[in-house]
């Protein structure tokens, strides 16, 4: 085959077979295709676009770049969780141990943060001693002992997404479809798991600005998935405010110990239970995913989800004193207190500003170099439609970057809105879509479901 004929054929708008996708990728990782004509080949993807089946053959020629993960000495449903990404979405850290407290597998491979949106392996890691970078070897042996692990793509997970992923984040070709289908679904896949809940945000802080972008990456990762022959449910969910009301790593871990001990009720734990409820029924353990809800519930009501996240921590190295005695944490060596400059109800905020002024503060990294902060951060205490009183104290930020601190006070001010009359508050669920595959027949159909 010939690399610029391939080139040229997508950048036409040709369709590539799956043996030329998959000789193109092999090639690259083997080191005979150079990055400037994958680059190439990524951009013409992103104007062009792919058909089902390329995405699907794309997402099989990453996958088997490296191995799959056998989980099949581990009894029980392997299901998994992902999220594309928003500010102060902690939702894994409160998933995994409800799910893996009803007796399914939880096994998930996560990212690290970049830009706006926070990483969940950065949030394990403000928890003195817990490791995710761990071998396929420790990573099984996690699960064995827990039913749920959350660690980092190894090099031998996928590791054609990896150079691939480098390469769209310098050549603006990350908001593609296809490609973020494949890099999602290669991962996933790899995993070993039989099934997958994606939670697909839409908003101002989210990478999929409205709704029908948002349908769109989520009908392709169903398709996708149907490829694969895995079970899927994908949600579009509201990104328009941050989710909870604590954003950055240590901050984000405590506000999740306190949900798994029962002490919140909010946005977060209605879309936690919605995830959790959806991977209880795909898993087997729920006739319904309204029986699911309930039972997500029931895991943090008796204290078996909290004491499986204790035990996950532990055996991954963590200091589980830190989670039992919060207070003993570090703390940052500037606290400030932001008050409402008005009084009315709170109708707007730019979420994707929250999150980058929550970077300034040292919360999050803008290159992979970066170093993180992990006491550093901001709670934001109101949500849209809240009535809020001049003096009020809307959010409080965290930081050892005393230099930042004037900047990012004006910073959140300035995008926060008010208005008179009170607003419609948003729902954290727009829709929900759920396939349950079979290699005979295909059950697909959109739950006009709203909570």
């Amino acid at each position: 085959m010939n690399t610029v004929e391939l080139i040229r054929k997508k950048r036409n708008g040709g369709t590539l077979a799956p043996e030329e996708i998959s000789w193109l990728i092999n090639s690259y990782i083997k080191g005979k295709i150079p990055d400037y004509q994958i680059s190439a080949f990524l951009m013409a993807v992103y104007f062009k676009g792919m058909t089902t089946e390329e995405t699907a053959a794309l997402t099989r020629s990453m996958l088997y770049s490296g191995k799959v993960i056998d989980l099949s000495t581990i009894e029980g449903a392997k299901i998994d969780k992902h999220s594309t990404g928003g500010v102060g979405d902690k939702t894994s850290l409160i998933i995994a141990p409800i799910v893996a407290a009803t007796g399914i597998n939880t096994p998930m491979i996560s990212g690290r943060s970049l830009g706006h949106t926070g990483g969940t392996l950065d949030k394990l890691e403000a928890i003195p001693g817990c490791h995710t970078n761990l071998t396929l070897t420790r990573y099984k042996s996690v699960i064995k002992k827990c039913g749920t692990v959350i660690a980092g793509q190894t090099k031998d997970i996928a590791p054609a997404d990896k150079l691939i992923y480098a390469l769209r984040d310098v050549t603006s070709t990350i908001d593609s479809v296809p490609l973020i289908t494949s890099s999602i679904m290669s991962k996933k896949l790899a995993e070993g798991i039989d099934g997958l809940v994606l939670d697909v945000k839409t908003g101002n802080g989210a990478f999929m600005k409205n709704t029908a972008d948002a349908k769109h990456l989520a009908g392709s990762l169903i398709d996708t998935a149907k490829a694969f022959d895995k079970k899927i449910m994908c949600f579009i969910t509201d990104m328009n405010q941050p989710l909870g009301h604590y954003i950055g790593n240590w901050l984000e871990v405590y506000e999740s110990v306190i949900c798994l001990l029962g002490e919140k009720s909010n946005d977060l734990m209605t879309l936690t239970h919605n995830l959790a409820g959806a991977m209880i029924f795909m898993g087997g353990k729920a006739s319904t995913h309204a029986e699911g809800i309930e039972i997500s519930n029931e895991m943090i009501a008796n204290g078996r989800a909290y004491d499986k996240f204790i035990r996950m921590i532990k055996l991954q190295g963590g200091d589980i004193s830190y989670i039992k005695n919060p207070e003993k944490y570090p703390k940052s060596k500037v606290s400030q207190k932001i008050p409402a400059q008005k009084s009315g109800y709170f109708s707007k905020i730019d979420t994707y500003a929250l999150g980058m002024a929550s970077l300034e503060l040292g919360a999050g990294r803008v290159t992979k170099e970066d170093t993180i902060d992990p006491k550093a951060g901001i709670i934001f205490n109101i949500k849209i439609g809240d009535m809020v009183l001049k003096g009020d104290v809307i959010a409080e930020i965290f930081t050892d970057r005393k230099h930042k601190v004037e900047e990012v006070v004006n910073k959140i001010n300035s995008i926060i809105e008010f208005t008179d009359n009170e607003p419609v508050k948003p729902k954290i669920i727009r829709e929900i879509f759920q396939a349950i595959f079979s290699s005979i027949s295909l059950l697909y159909f959109p739950l006009h479901y709203f909570t």
